[in-house]
């Protein structure tokens, strides 16, 4: 099952998919629309069997003061980084109970840091971690895991965003494959056992 805001590039990746003997639904879903996942999340399960592996990537950022932040910003930012994974984590967890499964949700080193301008998405990602926790308290007896992948930097369409005003110098970023191979990495620990927190770091360090 994949989920993403763009039709055209979820039918490329479907395609490209199926090419190699892969069963794969697609659902064009903007996350920040809390009514629109519920329903867009359960006609996917209805096309087939629930996911052993749940990985929550989608997120943005906002950079500007805390207190000129307009709220309307502050509540986008908290659904899409926040309340959209817990929606689709209700939406798909009780699915996966049967067989057990994983899931991840990929932050960022913003969640232990402050960084002056990055302030709601570093309380967004660190909200993010705390969520990604107490899931995998909960789940535990169910035969669920929760993890993290904490990234550094990733040089990624995020900074391409209007939201996001940086001179960061990308060429020193980790690159879109690296954290994908992360993600795999963490997917394919035996079932006995979980990284509880992957993190990944540029070799510069934080920007």
């Amino acid at each position: 099952m994949l989920i993403a805001r763009s039709s055209g590039q979820l039918s490329s990746l479907a395609e490209e998919l199926r090419r190699h003997n892969v069963t794969v639904s697609v659902a064009a879903l903007d996350l920040t629309d809390p009514q629109a996942i519920a329903p867009a999340v359960e006609r996917l399960l209805s096309q087939g069997e629930a996911p052993s592996v749940l990985i929550n990537n989608a997120g943005a950022a906002y950079t500007g003061g805390l207190i000129e932040m307009p709220l309307p910003h502050w509540q986008w930012l908290i659904q899409l980084n926040v309340t959209s994974v817990m929606q689709v984590c209700c939406a798909v967890v009780p699915s996966m109970r049967k067989s057990g499964g994983l899931v991840i949700n990929v932050s960022s080193h913003a969640s232990r840091n402050a960084f002056p301008q990055w302030g709601a998405y570093c309380v967004s990602k660190a909200a993010l971690a705390s969520f990604t926790r107490c899931l995998a308290e909960e789940e535990r007896a169910q035969g669920i895991r929760a993890c993290t992948l904490t990234l550094g930097a990733v040089d990624s369409p995020l900074w391409d965003e209007e939201t996001v005003h940086s001179d960061f110098d990308r060429r020193a970023m980790l690159s879109v494959d690296q954290a994908a191979n992360a993600l795999v990495h963490l997917a394919e620990q035996p079932s006995n056992q979980v990284i509880e927190d992957l993190t990944l770091m540029p070799s510069t360090g934080a920007f």
